[in-house]
């Protein structure tokens, strides 16, 4: 398949999910805040693609990341169907639906970051990489979780949905905690295969 195809693809899935995100979604304040970052994300891959292409591996882990927040930004994390189904069938306390999202801010991430530090060789170093992508992802991660305290004091409880703790007084470091380990896993278990597309590309 063609890079164009391939992307063309991206694109189109991308576009059907966000036309069924943006219809009767649980509010639109929430669906704003959730799904704002895609939009960054497209202009600045828009931006430099014809500078800088990523692999393939990487445009599918940026569309699933996509996905995630569309559907989050849908039904806001706390009220994901398939999660509440598996909070009832499982007998858990919480929808976990919003520890995936944030395990995968932190792989996503470490693997865009991890591209863009070998291709443009600032780190040569295995281990140094490994440090500075985990510490980029957390870094991404607190900023996040700054902007969503910022948006918490600016509008009060019409951000509720959108913080999503659930009643979790340690939320916010769980938050943090999946995107550790989701940039960990990432630069352990994925590095090889990471760097066999990077070899292909």
């Amino acid at each position: 398949m063609s890079e164009k195809k391939f992307n063309s693809i991206l694109l189109g899935g991308l576009f059907i999910v966000f036309i069924w995100s943006i219809f009767k979604p649980h509010d639109y304040f929430t669906w704003f805040l959730e799904v704002f970052p895609v939009f960054i994300g497209l202009v600045i891959l828009i931006a430099v693609y014809k500078k800088f292409k990523f692999t393939r591996f990487t445009y599918l882990l940026i569309f699933l990341q996509a996905v995630i927040l569309f559907i989050g930004g849908h039904y806001t994390y706390a009220e994901m169907p398939l999660f509440d189904w598996l909070k009832e069938v499982l007998e858990l306390k919480r929808n976990y639906y919003d520890r995936v999202g944030h395990f995968m801010q932190g792989f996503v991430p470490a693997i865009i970051a991890r591209e863009i530090l070998l291709r443009k060789r600032i780190v040569k170093n295995d281990i140094w990489l490994k440090f500075i992508v985990v510490s980029i992802c957390l870094s991404v991660s607190v900023f996040y979780e700054f902007i969503e305290w910022w948006v918490a004091i600016a509008t009060g409880t019409a951000a509720e949905a959108f913080l999503g703790t659930q009643g979790d007084i340690w939320d916010t470091q769980w938050d943090m905690f999946l995107a550790l380990i989701g940039a960990l896993t990432a630069v352990i278990f994925f590095s090889k295969f990471h760097d066999k597309k990077l070899k292909e590309l």
